[in-house]
């Protein structure tokens, strides 16, 4: 823990969020989910909180334990490798830049009558933006050919329900995924995983 001290820091922040969902009333639940949002009425009243805030909030409290195990797999050992700082970047880009991204088009497809008004008060939270992000930029973590497997199965992942299902959030995946992919500058000089050093044997 303490060589990936950011990912358990987000990820007890997660816990203690989804612990008050999971005891309050179903009212205060839904204003605590709605106030948190990045959907396009929060991030044109309150940008900022809109932006941080959706990314320490799960919409079921009863997936915790998925995303501790998916945290544990993805951002600790990028957060181990990068860095906490080049770490929390890649993070942090993915998620600011695939939520504006996403409601950008549902804004769009709202202005053109292919979705109603109410898309704009969508709950939008979540932390698998961020995720997508470790999973793209892990792939230079890694020597060939795993390199091209690990690839060709994120890929995948997010890009068949891009494809199938249509939807904004799988829109933002893709752009996280993007992102992560993008930030390779940021592993220059890093060690690869399984890569055999000069007189090593």
């Amino acid at each position: 823990m303490r060589s990936s001290p950011g990912t358990h820091v987000w990820l007890a922040v997660v816990a203690l969020t989804s612990l008050v969902l999971a005891l309050v009333p179903t009212g205060v639940e839904e204003y605590f989910l709605h106030r948190n949002s990045s959907n396009l009425h929060q991030l044109a009243h309150h940008p900022v909180r809109a932006l941080l805030g959706s990314a320490f909030w799960i919409e079921d409290p009863a997936d915790i334990v998925l995303y501790a195990v998916l945290f544990e797999l993805l951002h600790a050992p990028v957060e181990r490798w990068l860095g906490t700082a080049k770490w929390l970047f890649t993070v942090a880009a993915a998620h600011i830049t695939a939520t504006l991204v996403s409601q950008q088009a549902v804004l769009a497809a709202i202005r053109l009558h292919d979705v109603p008004r109410g898309m704009a008060h969508v709950v939008d939270i979540g932390v698998s933006y961020g995720l997508a992000a470790s999973a793209g930029i892990l792939a230079y973590r890694l020597a060939r050919p795993w390199r091209r497997f690990h690839l060709a199965g994120v890929i995948a992942l997010f890009a068949v329900p891009l494809v199938t299902d249509r939807t904004y959030t799988d829109l933002g995946h893709a752009i996280a995924l993007a992102v992560g992919l993008a930030c390779y500058p940021l592993t220059r000089g890093k060690p690869v995983a399984h890569e055999q050093r000069p007189g090593a044997h």
